[in-house]
């Protein structure tokens, strides 16, 4: 038992708990709470961490998709948006739980919705309910991918230094978004950008940078102290000092009825009518880069995630890994359909896995809370990110214990493993640095003359990254 494990999965070093009889015995059966050794409060309080180091989405998403969506009509687009965000997460999520049975919370995904916004729309000029029509042409293309088994054998094919790699990159990328955030709108400011260095530690002078500083501390006191649910009442308690002494504006209520996304509901369709010969092309390469991102996004936080939860077995494979790949592919579907940007598994789901959580119901919880959030968005909408970036930075620290894991004196596997590890944060993507490292490690193989040991789809899929950042150098003019 790796020291991952002794604190990750406490549950899992004693018998199995007893189970509750009746209706709740049946749902604890369904969820296989006893083969994962875990029970109803734990699951719950790994839930309800979860979506609180998630939330924040229901406030940025909206913020970045309405600098693209303009509506036509008179409409309030904020709560339209924010709806969507919550029903897109709830389903996903939801489908989820009850397909795949894992811990997984689905949303809006950060990056692609910028990449949806600013680059598609913005910058190519493209009509927004043209580029919902590109989001629900590729989940409609995952759903085929699924059903014809390619994307289970991209995760087998990923080799085991990457996928530990994987891990702990996104540890760090966990705690680098928890700790960077704006001050001045309620972020831990731990990090900041700098002309000079690029970024530097921030200002611990400040009100907000000092929350963030007492919430570790405290997240760090429950931890040492074996409370249960310590990463949850982190944030609680951090959020609440915040409130309490005005560093953050307390909710401006505590219920509000959402509105109905009636401009957003559907679009892709029209879009898709909207489609003629002479934007062809440019669908044709946004569906691209959106298959691309959204894919080994999500395939890079299957893999790191489900290496954390101890999942991934010994031929490196996720069981049920076509399910929970139908669920994300019906997510991003169904989310195109209410109005977002390709929705996808969420690394925050980290956070429940370190609670605890194991199984469907922990996912269930979130889809439950994202369908309460739509009546107390005030609350939610309220939480600061200096509050959930203690949880985030301990999370990080949990997933570096699968570094240990990874052969450094072998530097065929090393290198491939530190450009994973070191791109994913810096930046900024798990698709990038899992195709860096990718990339890298058949090269390295055949440096030192064992091609054969590199699986033919992880070739391919070296070639179809290396085809990809070609083809975004010479379309959008980045890599």
């Amino acid at each position: 038992m790796t020291v991952e494990e002794n604190k990750m999965d406490s549950v899992g070093q004693q018998p199995p708990p007893p189970q509750p009889d009746g209706f709740l015995g049946k749902v604890a059966n369904y969820f296989d709470f006893a083969e994962n050794r875990t029970n109803f409060r734990t699951e719950t309080l790994a839930g309800v961490a979860t979506f609180m180091t998630m939330a924040y989405i229901l406030v940025v998403n909206p913020l970045i998709l309405s600098d693209a969506i303009f509506l036509q009509e008179s409409g309030d687009l904020f709560t339209e948006l924010a709806v969507a965000t919550a029903v897109s997460a709830a389903i996903g999520t939801l489908a989820m739980a009850l397909l795949a049975n894992y811990p997984f919370a689905l949303a809006p995904g950060m990056g692609i919705n910028a990449f949806f916004a600013y680059t598609v729309v913005l910058g190519l000029g493209i009509d927004w309910r043209v580029a919902l029509a590109c989001v629900f042409v590729e989940g409609l293309v995952f759903i085929a991918l699924t059903l014809t088994d390619i994307r289970r054998h991209l995760i087998t094919a990923i080799p085991s230094a990457i996928k530990a790699a994987t891990t702990v990159g996104i540890g760090l990328f966990l705690a680098l978004i928890g700790l960077k955030g704006n001050p001045e709108i309620g972020g831990a400011g731990l990090i900041v950008p700098n002309d000079v260095t690029f970024v530097s530690f921030g200002n611990i002078a400040l009100p907000q940078t000092i929350m963030a500083i007492v919430g570790i501390l405290l997240t760090a006191f429950f931890l040492a102290r074996r409370i249960r649910g310590a990463l949850l009442w982190g944030i609680v308690g951090t959020a609440l000092l915040g409130w309490v002494f005005g560093i953050a504006p307390p909710p401006e209520g505590i219920v509000s009825l959402p509105a109905a996304p009636t401009h957003l509901f559907g679009a892709a369709f029209t879009g898709l009518a909207e489609l003629t010969g002479g934007n062809a092309w440019d669908f044709i390469a946004v569906l691209f880069v959106f298959l691309f991102v959204d894919m080994f996004d999500t395939i890079g936080t299957l893999a790191g995630v489900g290496t954390q939860a101890g999942y991934i077995d010994e031929n490196g494979e996720l069981p049920k890994a076509n399910k929970a790949l139908s669920a994300d592919a019906i997510a991003t579907t169904t989310g195109a359909i209410m109005g977002t940007s390709s929705v996808t598994t969420f690394v925050e789901s980290a956070a429940g896995v370190a609670e605890g959580g194991r199984t469907g119901f922990t996912a269930l919880v979130v889809a439950a809370l994202f369908v309460v959030s739509l009546i107390f968005t005030p609350i939610f909408a309220a939480i600061p990110g200096f509050a959930t970036a203690p949880a985030l930075l301990i999370v990080g620290v949990f997933m570096m214990a699968s570094i240990t894991t990874i052969r450094w004196q072998d530097i065929t596997e090393a290198l491939p493993a530190f450009l994973t590890i070191f791109f994913i944060p810096f930046g900024f993507s798990i698709a990038e640095g899992l195709a860096l490292g990718l990339i890298t490690y058949p090269l390295m193989k055949i440096f030192a003359g064992k091609p054969q040991d590199v699986p033919v789809v992880t070739w391919i899929l070296a070639v179809i990254f290396v085809a990809r950042f070609i083809f975004m150098a010479v379309r959008f003019g980045e890599i």
